[in-house]
């Protein structure tokens, strides 16, 4: 993990373009990283209104036109190979896992690139907040929501949220931290007790993997760029391709590029 922090994002890229297959917490530390989610162009319209109608979980970073697949957060490189891990879905069903999505894109597929929780991770760590996840070598832990998020045109699903243990006497840090990126997630959506949110079992995340809460930590639920795959599962465009939930872009943005005074 030492080595993955120090790799610059075109490096981290490469290796992944190469085939390595790994969650990207921790890499080429003090750069941003975003979530991938493309549609086809007769859909574009309703995922840019179901982001911009749910900001929290859907903050844009960038739009490809239809067809291309590099732009200024990657200079270079290509949305269809560097990232690690790939999600397809046709017709809102899961077809499978790839490191490799150019089998199956389409000339007409839009690209979206969100903000991702893991750009504010450094953040978190330089104010001396333990990051479990990466300690603990797992996936972030994400979770699908009984929150409704606003729907948009065909589009509609559920909130989906990331979950960090966090000390207790460290959550108001916490808040402090992230409020300060709000073009990644910003602060969290709720402190405590999951079943506020209708999840029944910590220990059974939707994606990603369940991480130990220690003593005297709580749970720190932030808004997820998962969310538009939920709304896919759910609303069923015939095709969309997504990053596999914690396999993200690593871009050539500081991080700090998204922190506000």
């Amino acid at each position: 993990m030492a080595d993955a922090a120090r790799l610059t994002p075109a490096q981290a890229r490469a290796r992944f373009r190469a085939g390595l297959v790994t969650p990207t917490a921790g890499w080429s530390r003090g750069y941003a990283q975003a979530n991938l989610i493309a549609v086809p162009r007769e859909y574009a319209f309703d995922m840019l209104l179901f982001a911009q109608r749910n900001p929290k979980p859907c903050p844009v970073l960038g739009v490809l036109d239809a067809g291309e697949v590099a732009g200024p957060l990657l200079a270079g490189g290509d949305v269809r190979t560097d990232l690690p891990l790939y999600t397809v879905y046709a017709d809102g069903e899961k077809v499978t896992d790839t490191p490799d999505a150019r089998e199956h894109w389409r000339a007409d597929l839009v690209a979206f690139l969100v903000g991702c929780s893991f750009t504010f991770e450094t953040a978190l760590q330089e104010a001396g907040i333990r990051i479990a996840h990466i300690e603990q070598g797992a996936n972030v832990p994400m979770y699908r929501t009984a929150r409704r998020c606003a729907s948009a045109g065909a589009l509609s699903g559920p909130l989906v949220v990331s979950m960090r243990p966090i000390p207790a006497g460290q959550v108001a840090d916490a808040v402090r931290v992230t409020s300060r990126y709000p073009a990644v997630h910003g602060a969290p959506v709720h402190v405590g007790d999951p079943g506020a949110l209708g999840i029944r079992d910590l220990d059974a995340p939707d994606f990603g993997d369940p991480v130990t809460i220690g003593p005297g930590e709580l749970p720190v639920f932030w808004a997820c760029g998962v969310t538009p795959q939920a709304a896919v599962m759910e609303s069923r465009p015939p095709l969309a391709i997504g990053h596999a939930p914690g396999h993200m872009l690593v871009t050539d943005v500081r991080d700090s590029a998204y922190q506000v005074p």
